[in-house]
């Protein structure tokens, strides 16, 4: 049976010579696994398959757990600025990465797909102001996945449990937690939206800190959540 859907572009790896097996998010199906055949002319659609790219995809859906061709493919929004600005191309293939972590056990959900892909045309338009992109991004997707964190309990010299998702009052009995210096920052980026993200002014290092506690919140809230090798790269952007 023919399939068409939405689809995002989440992981590219060469098979062969001549094919490559890419990884996408679709609207209707979720996950799903292509085999692309590489081509040498220059209507081949292998060369729409870029980290993050936003394509119209047919394909002949099965039951069997594996890699399909696909039929047909177009690209639906092609990025203006995303691969040729380094600092966001940085940031891009670390979505990347990180939502082909995310999302690998993810049912197909037209809102889930609809704010990723939004999020990301919504980027590729920004000219300026727009270093916490990656923040604000990755706290509104826990919404999505239903690992939210709770931040309603905040108070003055609380620790912030990764684990329970929740401050505390007490140093909890093991590391992954926050600090009370820095967990005091939470409250605050919860209220940060791609509105108003540009009010708020953090240095690198902070950027870099709050990145790394988040990454550690969604690996310790979904299941065989890998480490992720451009989080190194992105620090070293933003240092």
């Amino acid at each position: 049976m023919l399939t068409r859907s939405r689809a995002i572009v989440l992981h590219i790896i060469r098979f062969s010579d001549d094919k490559m097996i890419c990884r996408v998010y679709t609207e209707t199906a979720g996950i799903v696994s292509l085999l692309v055949r590489r081509g040498s002319s220059k209507m081949s659609h292998h060369r729409l398959f870029t980290p993050l790219a936003l394509l119209q995809i047919e394909w002949d859906k099965t039951t069997a757990d594996r890699p399909v061709y696909p039929k047909n493919v177009a690209a639906i929004a092609p990025y203006a600025s995303i691969p040729y600005d380094p600092l966001k191309t940085s940031v891009a293939l670390f979505l990347c990465e990180f939502l082909n972590a995310a999302l690998r056990s993810e049912p197909a959900s037209p809102a889930l797909f609809a704010f990723v892909e939004q999020s990301l045309m919504l980027y590729d338009r920004l000219s300026d102001r727009h270093a916490n992109f990656h923040l604000v991004f990755l706290l509104q997707l826990a919404t999505f996945l239903g690992v939210q964190p709770n931040v309603s309990g905040y108070t003055e010299g609380a620790y912030f449990d990764l684990r329970d998702g929740c401050f505390t009052a007490t140093c909890p009995p093991h590391h992954n937690h926050i600090p009370p210096a820095e967990a005091a920052a939470l409250p605050v980026l919860m209220r940060m939206s791609f509105a108003n993200m540009h009010l708020y002014r953090l240095s690198g290092t902070q950027r870099s800190l709050l990145l790394a506690h988040l990454v550690t919140y969604y690996r310790l809230h979904i299941p065989a959540f890998p480490e992720l090798k451009s989080l190194a790269v992105l620090r070293e952007v933003w240092a």
